[in-house]
């Protein structure tokens, strides 16, 4: 529950992270928290989010990176079927300290609606398959207004899980085991909600930015390394 409450921090705060920051670290608790309950969890607090910055919403944009999404969930379900406990492990942790590497680049690129379209396909494949979906949108998305950013990320990821708790389910990575598990994180999420609607202002952008960076190498490091320990075990 502390996991969820500082990765729902971040997202609330800059928009993306609930998954880069929990994924990692929920999946050495439990490989069973990896993707859906995390994929649960991003449904609520991405209404949430959606609800208290509707009024930056932009559908329009929002519809190339949905039509995108759509193929790139298909592609992380069947991606589940071809994958074990380790190689998902390995595979979080490459993901994240990708993002990590990429948001870093010193470049500008901007929304176009192609751009859009393989961000919402790369989005699908990692969301589906790891939980982690939201580094490729944010990048396209990272030089808006921090409003814009926080509304259109969050209506971007309650659509797109939702379509990944469909594919997890047919896949058998969506069960009732998995909902009960789900059930003492919701609340938690909620938490980390609040404390970022009430500490936002006290926090520069940049500096929340910067730390939710050193804990994603942390969590996404670790990953790794758990993954070459069970393959050396």
């Amino acid at each position: 529950m502390l996991v969820i409450i500082i990765g729902a921090y971040l997202q609330s705060a800059i928009g993306f992270g609930l998954a880069i920051a929990t994924a990692p670290v929920l999946y050495f608790l439990s490989p069973d928290y990896v993707p859906a309950p995390i994929t649960m969890v991003a449904v609520g607090l991405s209404l949430t989010n959606a609800w208290h910055y509707r009024q930056d919403l932009s559908l329009k944009g929002l519809s190339h990176a949905i039509l995108g999404r759509i193929p790139g969930t298909l592609a992380g379900g069947a991606l589940l079927w071809y994958i074990n406990a380790q190689q998902l492990s390995l595979l979080i942790g490459l993901t994240v300290l990708a993002a990590v590497a990429v948001s870093l680049l010193p470049v500008r690129i901007e929304p176009t609606p192609k751009r859009l379209a393989w961000a919402g396909f790369f989005s699908g494949l990692f969301g589906t398959s790891s939980g982690i979906g939201g580094p490729p949108m944010a990048l396209l998305l990272q030089h808006q207004a921090a409003n814009v950013i926080r509304a259109n990320l969050a209506a971007f990821f309650l659509v797109s899980s939702l379509m990944s708790l469909a594919v997890q389910g047919a896949s058998g990575y969506l069960t009732w085991h998995h909902v009960q598990l789900t059930w003492p994180l919701i609340p938690a999420s909620f938490v980390g909600y609040w404390l970022a609607k009430r500490t936002n202002h006290l926090i520069a952008k940049h500096q929340l930015r910067m730390m939710s960076l050193v804990l994603c190498c942390v969590s996404g490091g670790a990953a790794v390394v758990g993954y070459v320990l069970m393959a050396t075990s």
